[in-house]
């Protein structure tokens, strides 16, 4: 049988597994914080372990941590943080007094630039391009 996304595994040319790496563990790590966080870490695992076609990599680069418009998982991470933080999104942190609502607030605020700034992302938008180039020559 074919795949339309190449190659089926070989033994040679297996996909290496995750586990007992350092992006194995971080995934491991997410699994009893929050369903969602328990989803995220399966998706991402299940990236990791796919065999993928060269054509699509630039594209996932992007949507993990290369997107120029701030589309990427990391921006996403970046706003959810920040909503996280934001007593008038989050009401459990309405239970802080104003001063400490505002700490936490600042600090998500600040963690969001971070996680946005392009500087972050632009290996991956690079490297991206550069797939893209070297696909482009070759076809």
């Amino acid at each position: 049988m074919h795949s339309p996304y190449g190659p089926v595994h070989t033994p040679g040319n297996a996909v290496p597994n995750i586990d007992d790496t350092e992006l194995g563990r971080a995934l491991d790590s997410l699994h009893g914080v929050h369903p969602g966080l328990s989803l995220v870490a399966d998706g991402l695992r299940h990236i990791a372990h796919d065999r993928h076609h060269i054509t699509r990599i630039p594209t996932i680069l992007n949507a993990l941590a290369g997107d120029p418009h701030g589309h990427s998982l990391i921006d996403v991470i970046g706003h959810l943080v920040a909503r996280l933080t934001d007593a008038d999104q989050t009401p459990a942190l309405r239970q802080l007094n104003l001063d400490e609502q505002k700490t936490v607030q600042q600090l998500g605020e600040e963690s969001l630039y971070r996680l946005t700034y392009m500087d972050l992302q632009e290996p991956a938008a690079e490297a991206a391009v550069v797939l893209d180039e070297i696909e482009s020559k070759s076809t």
